[in-house]
């Protein structure tokens, strides 16, 4: 085989002598403190069969897509599924994509025009940092979850002068300003003030997008997420909601007007020229949204409520408050600055049987490195409990 260029030769020897050189994990049998599988979805043998059973009756038999959704793949299930979604989500429209990451870059990449600017958060997810590099507008991050910091990155990126004429103004020429932030951060755990930055961005005339991938299924009456819990869903123009956490599966879709629908069906490059969902794909998620509204899968988030609170329980009495990120999320993050001790320690935890990922710089910033525990309904109390004795002890 042809060999690699000497110069990516490089940037994995770089990678390898930095100690930061990603591959490809096997799975394990180890308490799970790291999947996004916060229900325990992904392994629900009622949903299993609740899939198997609607597939069997709507779909008859197709293994594939066969082709785009403006080909031959918008099969029959994309529409029920995307009609449910209005309802469960309380928005006017639904566009299902094959991914969050697909969904970020189509939506990032189509909607903000040349002469736009996008101001986003500075922890903000890769796929929505990719989706604006490929657009044409001009873009700013501002610290994180703070207000004020982009109350003032808009002043100095655009000036009043002009700010006063944003505002004022209907006329399609003139620079639209979009917001971007996430209700639940997936390296931090920890969410800005949502009502607060909708009253902003709804009093300024600004578009607010806000990605709920760690959300959906864990705030809110049935899971509905973060943004439908605090009342604020009119107020934003976009949310990204993903089905490959919480949901148990895969895919995604982009909520707002019909018209952003329609819009991003016409010019959404990662919609457009991709092969659809299979329709078993698509009725998977279709069972795990019933499903998440049956009793069952709200006794699932009410376990997982629980578990959030004893870790943070036990963090207090345990002393380690002040190591983690403060969140309520089912995302709780330990500081371990340095990659090598934060290697070590989920090393450590390892040969324990608990599955706790290290996330190493250049994922997080440098000295940042931390533990990422991921909590689920499917998790004991005796194995928090064990886990954060075992932190406190390697720490």
């Amino acid at each position: 085989m042809p060999q690699l260029p000497q110069k990516l030769q490089q940037k994995l020897q770089d990678r390898i002598d930095n100690k930061t050189l990603r591959s490809l994990p096997l799975s394990n049998n180890l308490i799970d403190f790291s999947s996004n599988d916060y229900l325990g979805f992904a392994s629900n043998e009622t949903i299993y069969a609740n899939t198997f059973q609607l597939g069997l009756k709507k779909n008859s038999v197709q293994n594939g897509a066969s082709g785009s959704r403006l080909l031959s793949g918008n099969h029959a299930m994309y529409n029920e599924l995307e009609k449910w979604l209005t309802q469960f989500h309380n928005t006017e429209s639904a566009l299902v994509f094959n991914s969050g990451y697909d969904a970020n870059i189509g939506f990032f990449s189509a909607v903000p025009q040349r002469n736009d600017i996008v101001f986003y958060d500075e922890f903000i997810h890769a796929s929505i940092r990719d989706g604006i590099k490929m657009s044409n507008a001009k873009s700013y991050k501002f610290k994180h979850n703070d207000l004020e910091d982009l109350k003032s990155k808009i002043k100095q990126a655009v000036g009043e002068s002009q700010l006063d004429s944003v505002r004022a103004s209907s006329n399609i020429s003139n620079a639209e300003i979009y917001i971007v932030t996430e209700a639940i951060f997936s390296m931090d755990g920890d969410s800005p003030d949502l009502k607060k930055l909708s009253e902003y961005c709804d009093a300024e005339g600004f578009h607010l997008i806000i990605d709920e991938a760690h959300a959906i299924g864990v705030f809110g009456k049935n899971g509905v997420g973060l943004v439908q819990q605090l009342a604020i869903e009119k107020k934003a123009f976009a949310r990204i909601v993903t089905f490959g956490k919480a949901l148990g599966c895969h895919g995604a879709a982009i909520l707002g007007s019909e018209s952003l629908k329609n819009y991003l069906i016409n010019f959404a490059r990662s919609i457009i020229y991709t092969t659809a969902l299979t329709p078993h794909t698509v009725t998977t998620i279709f069972s795990s949204y019933n499903y998440l509204e049956l009793s069952n899968g709200q006794n699932e988030i009410g376990v997982l409520q629980k578990n959030i609170a004893l870790f943070k329980s036990k963090l207090k009495s345990l002393g380690l408050e002040k190591n983690f990120v403060s969140s309520v999320s089912a995302i709780q993050c330990c500081i371990v600055s340095g990659n090598d001790k934060v290697k070590t320690i989920s090393q450590k935890l390892a040969e324990k049987g608990f599955d706790v990922k290290a996330i190493l710089s250049p994922t997080v910033p440098e000295g940042k490195e931390r533990l990422r525990f991921c909590l689920h309904s499917y998790n004991s109390p005796d194995e928090v409990g064990l886990v954060l004795q075992l932190l406190k002890k390697y720490l």
